[in-house]
């Protein structure tokens, strides 16, 4: 079993374009893919642990060269005083021995790939001419989604505009200085900002109530809440509701009344429309899914699997049927 860390996953160079691909891969496995919805355990307040399987199809069946079928489980957690309070780690099996292959850390999965779905939906559902995207919480799922949404689309210009807090903006700015095909406005008022939005992206981890007025979600805009908070007045008014799995979101408060609900992975594989008017306003709720973090993983592993340096452990496994 290798044991492979989160600064050895960074060492690949792994681009955002490529997480865009690998993403658009993954949506393609999904219909062939065993995926139960995730669970979570609560030990105390807002602390969580949830698991989240995949078994990915036999690449036989699919158009992905990879080396084996795979299952992986990735096991979230939050914990309240921990440092960082959120972190996560994946198991990879091969599905077909069982034997365990790898150990890794999947922050740098998790964030990745949560940017690069956010980049692939919203250019799936944005209007014909939109340009201006507007961000909501500027920490590293943030920073994904935009050099996500920058590298897929290095040909086209974006106008971004980011909602101030502390220091954060600027701070972002920062981070996106060698990036020529896009320009920056910090804005104070996320209602105004909202306004003047094609595709908003909000990137908060808690939110108490509705962020943003429904008079000014204007038609044709988009609206990615990341982590499911803030938009749930989206949830009735809007014309268009997508999420990346239904059984996932089939518990949310007002499923019953979302309107034209389909998948995106329905729309990225071209059964389903998606926008059908620039003057709709659709709502994109993707709640994370392991079949992202397993497709990553397992390519990762496959990058690094005739890899000497990487640590490995001997697991030590009977031969034969014992007895206690």
């Amino acid at each position: 079993m290798k044991i492979i860390s989160q600064q050895r996953i960074k060492s690949l160079g792994i681009s955002p374009k490529k997480c865009v691909e690998w993403i658009g891969e993954s949506f393609a496995m999904k219909a062939q893919a065993q995926l139960p919805a995730k669970i979570s355990v609560h030990p105390a307040d807002t602390d969580f642990f949830t698991s989240m399987p995949c078994l990915l199809p036999n690449p036989a069946d699919t158009g992905v060269n990879f080396h084996r079928q795979y299952f992986g489980v990735k096991e979230v957690h939050r914990i309240e005083g921990a440092v960082p309070s959120l972190g996560s780690d994946l198991m990879l099996y091969d599905a077909k021995s069982g034997e365990l292959l790898a150990l890794m850390d999947s922050d740098w999965i998790t964030t990745m790939r949560t940017g690069a779905v956010a980049a692939v939906s919203a250019k799936a559902l944005r209007k014909a001419d939109a340009e201006t995207y507007a961000f909501v919480g500027l920490g590293n799922t943030a920073r994904a989604s935009l050099l996500c949404i920058l590298e897929a689309e290095p040909e086209k210009h974006f106008k971004v505009k980011l909602l101030r807090y502390k220091k954060q903006a600027e701070l972002f700015i920062q981070r996106f200085k060698a990036y020529s095909n896009v320009e920056f406005e910090i804005m104070d008022n996320i209602d105004d900002m909202a306004k003047s939005a094609d595709v908003l992206i909000s990137c908060i981890t808690s939110a108490t109530g509705q962020l943003v007025s429904d008079e000014a979600l204007l038609p044709g805009i988009t609206v990615i809440p990341v982590h499911m908070r803030g938009f749930q007045n989206c949830d009735t008014t809007f014309d268009r509701v997508l999420g990346d799995d239904t059984d996932h979101v089939k518990g949310f408060k007002y499923f019953s009344q979302f309107k034209a609900y389909n998948e995106i992975g329905e729309v990225l594989a071209g059964n389903d429309p998606g926008r059908t008017s620039d003057q709709q306003r659709i709502i994109d709720y993707n709640y994370g899914l392991a079949l992202h973090d397993v497709t990553f993983a397992a390519k990762i592993f496959e990058m690094l699997e005739s890899d000497a340096s990487i640590q490995s452990v001997e697991m030590i496994k009977e031969s034969e049927k014992f007895w206690i």
